[in-house]
């Protein structure tokens, strides 16, 4: 909480900024700032809605609400780079084009946004590594961070040289950093909303060590996906020898479910196993039949 109020703080400043000084280093820094607060307001509200027992109606209670935000701000921070990306070029290349009004006020409001930023990373420094929300909104604050050292270097290189169009390089600059770091979300982030498999399980493995339970005939329709950070999920159907008992059967779910905390570099704690017996399926199917 402490960390969004810094962050919306500089956003407020750099957008007085940006409209004082004309400054498009400045004024990216502002939309990135923006898409940041989004995100960390995101994480906030999630936290605490996370702490909510599930639903019937939201049997995972929030959790998705965290991937959904991401893809849209990576969308919007994408195309706030295009954009700083062409304004940049315009006025670079453009001799009409509007130049930074003060240098000095430049100046200003890129040292308060790097001191902000600072003071943020301090608050998250010692929580970084508590989950993947703290260590994402570390390395925002971090880019945040940059951005403004970017807009700092910008004014004192102006004041030094008065050289007006490396505001503008500045900015292109600040944007040629938002962008893989938007693209690289965006993909995050879709990979959750379709369901697809945690990048670091590889899911034949997981079939192989669960064959190797004892009692287990063999795995099949095995699936495996992340609900949200931190939260990766996995169902399979498991087939047994006939005649193996609820006590026997228990005694298999709970070394696979041990084989799933410990065995991988993917943790997963929320597991669905169908226990079937050999031949369940084609005594299903003549079940069907009848």
């Amino acid at each position: 909480m402490l960390t969004l109020s810094f962050s919306t703080t500089i956003f407020l400043v750099e957008v007085v900024g940006a409209i004082v000084t004309n400054s498009l280093a400045l004024l990216v820094d502002a939309a990135h700032m923006l898409t940041d607060i989004a995100m960390l307001a995101a994480a906030t509200v999630t936290a605490i809605l996370m702490q909510r027992k599930p639903t019937a109606k939201r049997t995972w209670g929030w959790a998705r609400l965290e991937v959904l935000t991401a893809t849209l701000g990576s969308m919007v921070l994408f195309v706030v780079g295009i954009y700083a990306v062409i304004e940049a070029g315009i006025r670079l290349f453009s001799s009409e084009s509007e130049q930074v009004k003060s240098p000095s006020f430049l100046l200003f409001f890129g040292v308060v946004g790097v001191a902000a930023n600072l003071s943020s990373l301090l608050v998250l420094y010692a929580q970084r590594a508590d989950n993947l929300n703290m260590k994402a909104a570390f390395l925002e604050v971090m880019n945040d961070a940059l951005g403004s050292f970017a807009v700092v270097i910008s004014a004192v290189v102006m004041l030094l040289t008065k050289w007006g169009e490396f505001d503008a390089i500045a900015g292109g600059v600040i944007a040629l950093m938002m962008i893989p770091r938007a693209a690289s979300l965006f993909v995050s982030s879709v990979k959750i909303l379709l369901e697809e498999t945690p990048s670091d399980l590889d899911v034949d493995q997981v079939r192989e060590h669960l064959a190797k339970v004892p009692g287990v005939v063999a795995v099949h329709d095995l699936h495996a996906s992340t609900v949200a950070s931190g939260m990766p999920q996995l169902s399979a159907h498991v087939t047994v020898k006939p005649g193996t008992s609820m006590e026997e059967a228990g005694v298999m779910l709970a070394k696979m479910q041990d084989c799933l905390l410990e065995h991988f570099p993917v943790s997963i704690e929320h597991t669905t196993f169908q226990i079937e017996p050999e031949n369940y399926k084609e005594r299903h199917s003549e079940h069907l039949d009848m």
